[in-house]
């Protein structure tokens, strides 16, 4: 005689599945194996877990950006955050290069053209 199957809630089960919880953590959650809710799931579903668990987890996808837009208008670090991932706002940076001692780069050309047009005795090509 075969042991009685496993009771696994499929609200829980869906909520497991839209919070991003792995098999594994789902299968701690309710105490089972990875083949014995792979079979609950071909039994409830018609189909394996991992095909499962990509439908319902987009309800939990949703469900988390929904939260971040909603913050997004009370916190300005999310606000930059959602407009750096979805709108290609970034930050600009203001790059300056000097050699060691300090000097601009500018600065380092203009001194080499002049050293150059000293040397030759002529102009310098610039």
């Amino acid at each position: 005689m075969a042991r009685p199957r496993k009771e696994i809630d499929q609200k829980q089960f869906e909520n497991l599945c839209g919070l991003q919880c792995t098999l594994e953590e789902i299968c701690g959650w309710f105490d089972v194996t990875d083949k014995t809710l792979d079979s609950w799931c071909k039994r409830t579903y018609h189909a394996s877990f991992s095909e499962v668990f990509r439908q319902k987890r987009g309800a939990g996808k949703i469900s988390l950006r929904r939260s971040q837009w909603r913050l997004a208008e009370k916190n300005a670090t999310m606000a930059i955050f959602l407009g750096k991932q979805f709108l290609g706002q970034r930050d600009s940076v203001d790059v300056a290069v000097t050699d060691a001692k300090g000097i601009a780069l500018d600065e380092l050309e203009k001194m080499v053209m002049q050293n150059d047009a000293d040397t030759s005795g002529g102009t310098a090509d610039t």
